[in-house]
């Protein structure tokens, strides 16, 4: 986290601030740094956007200029909680989970019910190339690697078998 931050801090170094805060799973840890703003006016609303949206394993840094125009504390708490909630809300949410990577060989006649079934089975499909006949390879929750198996079979007379891969932690975009 910190090797993020000075690595921030090196991109923009004529920046006046650079306000952070992160909520990390491991050991509960939530830190937040005003970084020479008044007590309370910068770290603190930009955490209050995480814990709002429940947010953990990550973190937010504003960066600010100093434009000649003084905004007080009420204007310091709202521009950097506005700030937060735009970079959360343009970055976009996602989930880690622990999935299975697979590969399905299959025909063009296969394809439609196939789409069905992985988009029924939580499944992110991350290509599929057109030849001879379709290759299509995705992640699926591990915890429903098996029931896909079993629906692609029963669904496709057992002409499409998944080839499982390795097990992944991936992101998976939560909501709009």
């Amino acid at each position: 986290m910190l090797a993020w931050l000075a690595g921030l801090k090196r991109a923009y170094p004529d920046a006046r601030h650079h306000v952070y805060a992160y909520r990390l799973r491991a050991g509960n840890t939530t830190r937040y740094s005003d970084d020479r703003e008044p007590q309370g006016t910068a770290g603190m609303p930009t955490l209050d956007v995480l814990r709002q949206k429940d947010l953990v394993d990550c973190a937010v840094c504003v960066i600010r200029y100093f434009g000649g125009t003084l905004l007080g504390t009420g204007g310091l708490v709202h521009a950097y909680g506005t700030a937060a909630a735009d970079a959360v809300k343009d970055a976009g949410i996602v989930k880690m989970e622990s999935r299975r990577t697979f590969t399905l060989a299959l025909s063009y006649s296969d394809h439609p019910r196939v789409q069905t079934l992985l988009s029924e089975g939580g499944a992110v499909v991350s290509d599929v190339s057109y030849a001879e006949g379709v290759t299509v390879t995705g992640t699926v929750p591990e915890n429903a690697a098996d029931a896909l198996s079993r629906a692609l079979t029963d669904a496709t007379a057992g002409r499409v078998l998944p080839e499982w891969g390795e097990t992944v932690f991936s992101p998976v975009p939560v909501g709009p």
